[in-house]
């Protein structure tokens, strides 16, 4: 590469050294093999002021652009500092809850490979910090404001592992930020997000807590598509912001309007403690991907506001039901006419109530031994 500027070297597969021409940015993006990172990676590249995106995951499948420099890394052994030198920013979206690991002791590896990444930032002078968090820190309660906003004190939900290690990297980037007054540090808490093919951990849980109605209550949902939580990122990792946002489209959708874009699958209606119950066992023995504390998020409202990330210069382009049709494959019953539909959903009650049964059965003598 020909060019009178000055040249700065970063270290490419901790063997070869990568000769970039030295422009306003150098960028690293964690877990950049994920779908948030792959889209960021390429956003990022792509605009004006970026000389390089670093590119972390432990998995060789990452974005190919030439702008993009890939590091096959592990956040929690290898050395991260090499890589991070001469970096302007930090855009940690690797996590270590996934659809292949469901969360199962996945906690304590996240926070500690947070710890490792905020205190390579801190050796090479990065000064500043995106960090990719969740709405549901706020927790599923009765009690919650519709729309919840940042200022409302997160209560994540006790039992969820997932919300409370969120929130435990969160207190880490607070912690790190009162250290290094002079950073910017971000802080992204998106909704459930989706896109064709592609369905992050949680969503995923939510979609197969979904076949029972556990309680009374039909709360309303959101559902943010990945390419507008990817241009939240982007937006972040530019400059100007600090704080807290929330990410989600504008308002939401009732959960009979949700119904009826999904097709109205069949479903079980149990009282709340009772789905809890069978989430639980279910997870535990591997029936499904329902994590213990999942339940009240599927009970209770979680809607946050999209205002403040609104006011900063980020628009969604996909309404909620865009985003929601866009991410989940058509059903066979969406195409059934409502006798057909009726039928279906009689053998699919009969189908889930054996299943309810004879789960229930198993659950009632596991308690009993």
């Amino acid at each position: 590469m020909v060019s009178s500027r000055p040249k700065i070297f970063v270290l490419q597969e901790k063997n070869h050294l990568i000769e970039l021409e030295e422009a306003m940015e150098t960028l690293i993006v964690t877990g950049a093999a994920g779908s948030i990172g792959t889209r960021v990676c390429k956003t990022l590249a792509e605009t004006d002021g970026i000389s390089a995106v670093l590119a972390i995951d432990t998995r060789p499948e990452m974005p190919n652009h030439r702008r993009v420099y890939h590091h096959q890394l592990d956040l929690q052994i290898d050395d991260l500092k090499p890589v991070f030198e001469g970096a302007h920013c930090l855009v940690h979206l690797a996590t270590s809850f996934g659809p292949s690991s469901d969360g199962i002791d996945a906690g304590g590896a996240e926070i500690d490979a947070t710890r490792r990444v905020f205190e390579a930032a801190s050796d090479v002078g990065i000064q500043r910090i995106v960090i990719l968090s969740s709405a549901m820190v706020y927790g599923a309660w009765d009690h919650n404001p519709i729309p919840i906003t940042e200022e409302t004190r997160i209560e994540p939900n006790p039992d969820f592992s997932f919300a409370s290690v969120k929130t435990e990297i969160e207190n880490l980037a607070k912690e790190w930020n009162i250290n290094h007054p002079t950073a910017e540090v971000v802080i992204l808490r998106p909704t459930t997000a989706l896109a064709k093919g592609q369905i992050s951990w949680v969503a995923r849980s939510l979609k197969a807590a979904a076949i029972i109605d556990a309680g009374d209550n039909d709360p309303p949902v959101q559902f943010l598509h990945l390419d507008d939580l990817a241009a939240a990122v982007s937006l972040a990792s530019k400059g100007g912001l600090s704080g807290i946002y929330n990410v989600a489209p504008d308002g939401y959708i009732e959960a009979e309007v949700c119904r009826e874009l999904s097709g109205r699958f069949p479903r079980l209606r149990l009282k709340e403690e009772m789905a809890d119950r069978l989430g639980r066992f279910s997870w535990r023995y591997r029936i499904a991907p329902t994590p213990p504390g999942l339940t009240p998020y599927t009970v209770h409202p979680w809607i946050v506001s999209n205002e403040r990330l609104r006011a900063a210069g980020w628009e969604p382009e996909y309404t909620n039901a865009e985003a929601y049709i866009d991410g989940t494959p058509a059903k066979p019953w969406s195409n059934m006419n409502a006798k057909q539909r009726q039928r279906a959903s009689l053998l699919g009650a009969i189908i889930l109530g054996s299943m309810a049964t004879y789960l229930i059965s198993r659950l009632f003598r596991k308690l009993r031994e």
